[in-house]
C-alpha cells in the first residue's frame, strides 16, 4: 500500500505541469527578492531624499513607547508602503507578461485560421475529402 502510494506520488511529481510550476515558484520567489531590493534600495531612497531625507522603512505610528516592561507597539506604514510599491511592480510585470502571451496566442490562432485548407466537401455526399482527391472515398463519386 505504501509502495503504491509512493509510486503514485512519484508519477504525480514528475509530470511536466508540476515541474513547470515548481520552476515558476522558484523564479517567482527570486523575482520577488529582486523587486523588493529595487523598491527598498533604488526607488525609495531618491523619493525619500526629495521629501527631505525620509527613510520610508522607518516611518511608523507609535502606539505604545518601548519601556523596561514592554516592547514598542507601532504601525509600520513605511514598510507597508514599500510592500505596496513592490506589489504594484510585480503586478505590472505579470500584466505585461500575460499581455504578451495573449498577443502571441492570438497571432498564432489567426495564422492557423488563415492557413490553406487541406480538405474540401464532396458535392454529392458532403463528406470531407482530401484537397488533392479526385474521387470521394465515401460515395466514390468523381469530384473536381
Amino acid at each position: 500500500m505504501i509502495k503504491n502510494f509512493l509510486n503514485e506520488f512519484k508519477t504525480f511529481a514528475m509530470r511536466g505541469n508540476v515541474m513547470d510550476m515548481a520552476v515558476g515558484i522558484i523564479i517567482g520567489a527570486a523575482f520577488g527578492k529582486i523587486v523588493s531590493s529595487l523598491v527598498e534600495d533604488v526607488i525609495m531612497p531618491p523619493i525619500g531624499w526629495v521629501l527631505g531625507n525620509v527613510d520610508f522603512s522607518d516611518l511608523k505610528l507609535i502606539l505604545v513607547q518601548k519601556s523596561a516592561e514592554a516592547e514598542e507597539v507601532a504601525i509600520k506604514y513605511g514598510a507597508f508602503l514599500n510592500t505596496v510599491i513592490s506589489f504594484i511592480i510585480v503586478a505590472f510585470a505579470v500584466f505585461i507578461l500575460i499581455k504578451a502571451i495573449n498577443t502571441l496566442q492570438a497571432k498564432m490562432i489567426k495564422e492557423e485560421a488563415e492557413a490553406a485548407p487541406t480538405t474540401k466537401k464532396c458535392p454529392y455526399c458532403c463528406s470531407d475529402v482530401a484537397i488533392e482527391a479526385t474521387r470521394c472515398p465515401h460515395c466514390t463519386s468523381q469530384i473536381k
